[in-house]
Formats: structure tokens, C-alpha cells, sequence
């Protein structure tokens, strides 16, 4: 309990704030991470498109899952802690080639609609449906 993010969470009189606690924890999470780069676009249809920068990985080396509200996108090069192809020597290596999971919270009712690896960028598109109507009428009986 030594931020105060905690200590306001944990009032008696906030009961059942457990998700959102929680939620804000992964936020502070993600928001330390800085590797990949990547870019948040609004689409015309309400959606958003995700572009990680992702040169030298391959389709097979990235993976995009959802877990709850949560979208993980991970990449794992197995080259990267390999030794050097014989004859390859770097005189300067600036392409990161390092694993990653990178981690975004969706809102509820967001979907992930796809995704697309091109030119070395991963562009993942999340949807947000229109939400069902909410008024919902309730018929009345007689006695």
C-alpha cells in the first residue's frame, strides 16, 4: 500500500472495485513498455488500427491473442540469442531483434477484427460494434 492509487482502492466505501483496480495496474504496465513502437489510429468506421513496428520478424515469430479485455501481441525470435551465421559479421546492429509482449486493455465490447504483417509493420484492427439499444421496454400487465 505505499502508492496512493492503493490506498483509494482499498476504502471500505469502494466495494467492489476490485476490476478496475486491477485494470489500471495492467495500464501502468503497458504504459512502461517501450519496445515496440507503435502507433494508435481512429478508423472511419469507430474502430482502431494498431501498427507495431516490427522489422525482422516473420508472421510465425509474432502472435496476437486476446486474454479477457486484454490484447497481447508477442514476438519470439529465436536468433536472437543464436550465434552468427558463418560469415556474417555486424559492423553495426540496429535493428532490434529482441523478444517482446506488448499489451493493450480493450474496452468492453471491443473486438479484435484482424490482423496484417506488412513491410515490417503489424497492423492489428480492432472493432467497436454498435452497442445493443439499452432501453428495453417493459410490458405492462393488468390484474
Amino acid at each position: 500500500m505505499s502508492t496512493t492509487r492503493t490506498l483509494v482502492f482499498d476504502s471500505p466505501f469502494l466495494l467492489g472495485f476490485e476490476q478496475t483496480r486491477t485494470l489500471i495496474e495492467r495500464v501502468a504496465k503497458a504504459a512502461a513498455e517501450t519496445y515496440p513502437p507503435y502507433n494508435v489510429e481512429q478508423l472511419p468506421d469507430g474502430g482502431v488500427r494498431i501498427t507495431l513496428a516490427v522489422a525482422g520478424f516473420s508472421s510465425d515469430q509474432l502472435a496476437v491473442t486476446v486474454e479477457g479485455q486484454q490484447l497481447l501481441v508477442a514476438g519470439k525470435r529465436e536468433e536472437a540469442t543464436a550465434p552468427q551465421k558463418d560469415g556474417q559479421a555486424f559492423l553495426h546492429r540496429g535493428i532490434a531483434a529482441r523478444n517482446f509482449i506488448r499489451s493493450f486493455v480493450l474496452a468492453e465490447g471491443m473486438q479484435v477484427a484482424g490482423a496484417v504483417l506488412e513491410h515490417g509493420l503489424l497492423h492489428v484492427d480492432v472493432a467497436r460494434p454498435e452497442p445493443e439499444s439499452l432501453v428495453k421496454r417493459i410490458p405492462i400487465r393488468t390484474a
